[in-house]
């Protein structure tokens, strides 16, 4: 196979190369929360022991790992999906033409080294459990279910706030381009061209048949075959990512030829959706990555079985809730909890908190609790004993008027109404001063703190001026959170004292 060597630009690390006796090991890329990229980076080395690099594309991260150590990156709870890279290029120099940038990358495919990742990508489905296959199920209707579960807020990108031209493809066959662009196409490859609605995250939601285990790698270098001796012809697709202005190509371009180059490099058959190989070219100015994915589905996409209108992603849950450092025996409270995204996350990862979630609608509650029942189920399913149970409670509440003694909560971390889906940006000017009073109420003096997310930070900001005696803003995370640009705030109870409105006891 031919080695990636002195192409455009400089290549960055790919996959750490395996010689004779030596262990297999590989240069994994990470999507993460934007904004959190140093969370992700800090639980990757705590739990993995791998110092993390931070990609200049905002919500990504890459770290070395041994390839037997993928069932301990698969349990990392900051990162949305994994890659193996194959290649990576810091400085690509693109060329001037776009008939002369295209056949670059078209050429680039014979110079990349190959082998290892795939033998990386063939272990990490062999250390897949076995499942059923899913069934075939629209696309579109795939697209249409992520708008509404994955961050539960509008995905209107303000145009305005965009800064880079972004754009997203995948690699299909016999599927015409969605904006009439690429008339033209390559035998059996064409691409299908979507717009990337949030920056930093690779969705890979679309049905996907069950990968086999070691299936066979038929390359021209190394013929692999199945167990009965005959070849196996994988199927593939090819997803670009593209970020920048000075591109003089399209992702919907740089998928087809990148896509029909593989195609005829590995003779693989391409197919949109019933793929077993996905190949990633992410583009972000001058720096190239191109990587295979090693998850089906993102991995935000855990704990939650019922959705609501506004239902946070699991890891960016987790960071918000990492970002307050919770200790043994702290009381942690979400007051605005939706269908429990956070508490759940909360108590699965520090069950040795105590941790309250609570709405004001009577739905929510029960979605929230509804989706402890499923988490319950699951712990059981893995155990032979009977499940210990977790560590929350679930009420109906008024944020207003909370439940709970003065100064009885160590930690507050919740999604506040963007203003959008649930509620309207005027009733925010009443709801966030009188959310944060309330919090300060119920904090700890002193060593309390509390996380909040919010799109709505004009709003936030005047209601948190007028209560500086109360919080005080230590950290502000910048997000993106389904195409809204929000802010994550890490707030630290003041010593002064709270009023107190009325006694429960």
């Amino acid at each position: 196979m031919a080695e990636a060597a002195g192409h455009a630009g400089s290549p960055g690390p790919g996959v750490a190369p395996a010689g004779e006796g030596a262990e297999l090991a590989a240069v994994i890329g990470a999507t993460v929360p934007t904004g959190f990229e140093l969370m992700a980076a800090e639980e990757v080395q705590e739990k993995l022991g791998s110092t993390s690099r931070i990609s200049r594309d905002r919500g990504k991260i890459y770290f070395e790992v041994p390839a037997q150590g993928l069932p301990q990156v698969h349990r990392l709870r900051s990162v949305d999906n994994l890659f193996v890279v194959v290649q990576e290029f810091k400085d690509y120099q693109f060329k001037e033409t776009k008939e002369d940038a295209l056949k670059d990358l078209e050429d680039l495919v014979k110079k990349l080294p190959w082998n290892d990742p795939l033998k990386v990508w063939e272990l990490n489905n062999s250390l897949k459990k076995k499942k059923t296959k899913r069934k075939k199920h629209n696309p579109q209707s795939t697209v249409r279910k992520e708008k509404l579960n994955s961050d539960g807020e509008d995905k209107e990108v303000d145009q305005k706030d965009s800064k880079e031209e972004e754009d997203y493809a995948q690699d299909t066959a016999g599927v015409e381009p969605a904006d009439g662009q690429d008339t033209e196409k390559t035998p059996e490859v064409a691409s299908q061209n979507e717009e990337k609605e949030e920056e930093g995250n690779n969705e890979q939601s679309d049905a996907k048949d069950e990968l086999q285990a070691g299936a066979g790698t038929e390359t021209k270098a190394d013929d692999s075959r199945t167990s009965d001796g005959e070849a196996k012809v994988l199927k593939f697709r090819v997803t670009c990512n593209r970020a920048g202005d000075k591109h003089s190509f399209t992702s919907n371009e740089a998928a087809r030829d990148f896509g029909g180059a593989v195609q005829e490099h590995f003779q693989w058959k391409a197919d949109m959706t019933n793929f077993d190989v996905e190949v990633l070219l992410n583009i972000h100015n001058n720096e190239v990555v191109v990587g295979i994915a090693l998850t089906e589905e993102s991995l935000h996409r855990r704990n939650i079985t019922h959705f609501g209108p506004t239902t946070l992603r699991s890891t960016l849950a987790y960071g918000m809730l990492r970002l307050c450092d919770p200790q043994p025996t702290d009381i942690i409270i979400d007051p605005m909890c939706g269908t429990g995204a956070i508490p759940i996350e909360g108590a699965t990862e520090w069950p040795s908190c105590y941790h309250i979630a609570g709405d004001n609608n009577p739905q929510a509650v029960k979605r929230a609790a509804n989706n402890i029942c499923s988490l319950l189920k699951k712990n059981e399913n893995k155990e032979s004993n009977t499940s210990p149970g977790v560590p929350l409670d679930i009420i109906q509440w008024d944020i207003c008027n909370l439940p709970l003694r003065t100064g009885s909560v160590d930690i507050i971390v919740s999604d506040m109404p963007f203003g959008k889906r649930i509620g309207s940006k005027k009733k925010n000017w009443d709801l966030y001063p009188a959310c944060l009073t309330e919090m300060g109420r119920i904090c700890t003096p002193g060593t309390g703190r509390a996380v909040l997310l919010t799109q709505d930070k004009k709003c936030f900001a005047k209601a948190l001026s007028r209560l500086g005696h109360i919080w005080r803003r230590a950290q502000t995370l910048w997000v993106n959170v389904g195409g809204l640009h929000a802010s994550v705030y890490l707030l630290k109870r003041t010593w002064e004292r709270a009023e107190e409105k009325r006694s429960f006891w």
